[in-house]
């Protein structure tokens, strides 16, 4: 397995990569749009920021899974001015259960360290236990937990 920096030409699989998050995310989160193609992140640019780190694993010359790292700004009161988060984690079916997004988040611990970043954050739906195991398993522990009510309802 290798683990490298995606690049522009990488940005037709990470597209579909990034749908097949939404169409696994769509029931678990009933506010997002159903039935209309919806977009999370702007990967092209992402690809080409000094702030974002974007990577792919490869089995056997295929890309099998994605991930990015993104360094973010944080408000005055906290100890540290930035922080990193971890976002657009993927692995395709075939190579879930092989190690592939631990290595994905240890190459993106290793970016975050050159960049003198001490903690990392990331969101993951409380409905997606598969997701919070292999995140558990990466270090990361629960921290807050986002509440909302739909008034409409």
């Amino acid at each position: 397995m290798i683990i490298r920096t995606a690049n522009i030409k990488d940005l037709p699989i990470l597209l579909d990569f990034e749908q097949k998050i939404i169409e696994a995310e769509r029931p678990m989160d009933s506010t997002l749009k159903q039935t209309e193609k919806i977009s999370y992140y702007s990967i092209e640019d992402y690809i080409k920021s000094d702030h974002t780190e974007v990577v792919v694993a490869e089995v056997d010359g295929e890309i099998a899974g994605s991930g990015y790292g993104q360094i973010r700004d944080r408000l005055d009161y906290f100890q540290q001015k930035q922080l990193g988060y971890i976002g657009f984690m993927y692995v395709k079916e075939e190579h879930r259960g092989k190690g592939v997004s631990q290595a994905i988040i240890q190459y993106l611990y290793d970016w975050f360290k050159t960049k003198d970043i001490e903690e990392i954050r990331l969101t993951v739906y409380d409905k997606n236990p598969r997701a919070i195991r292999a995140y558990e398993k990466a270090g990361f522990e629960k921290h807050l937990i986002e509440m909302r009510i739909n008034l409409n309802d």
